[in-house]
């Protein structure tokens, strides 16, 4: 039994190893690694995020339905009054009723119609500054 176990270690020496080449690939697109990797590293590292951010407002469920109730309702109400106003104006152009001339105030869109040379002008202006002009031809 002795004797065996160096014969045995030779025999294991004198076998041919095999091995396999261990090449390394980087992952990460940041690092040289594949571009397409890119989507899937970062739903993997927002799935493990569980900071939630300190400066983020705190808002209570009934508060933010009401917000959004009211918002909902407000918007609802100066669409329907921006389409009676559009109404009136496809009604005066193609009707026997003029359409008023002025200012109208909508909520914080401010509505100027007045009668021009090219036909009917309307210009939009909403709180922010945006404004729009909406020429209606005569025909």
């Amino acid at each position: 039994m002795v004797q065996s176990l160096p014969i045995c270690f030779l025999l294991l020496l004198s076998l041919a190893g095999q091995a396999q080449s261990f090449v390394y690939h980087p992952n990460n697109p940041s690092f040289g690694g594949n571009t397409f990797n890119y989507a899937w590293m970062l739903s993997s590292a927002q799935a493990q995020d569980k900071l939630k951010d300190p400066s983020t407002p705190k808002a209570t469920t009934s508060s933010s339905t009401q917000n959004s109730a009211l918002t909902s309702f407000s918007q609802t109400l100066q669409n329907q009054l921006l389409s009676q106003l559009s109404r009136n104006l496809f009604t005066s152009q193609f009707g026997e009723q003029g359409l008023k001339e002025g200012t109208f105030q909508f909520g914080d869109l401010q509505v100027i119609v007045a009668n021009g040379t090219d036909g009917i002008n309307i210009q939009i202006t909403d709180g922010k500054g945006g404004q729009t002009t909406i020429t209606v031809p005569y025909f």
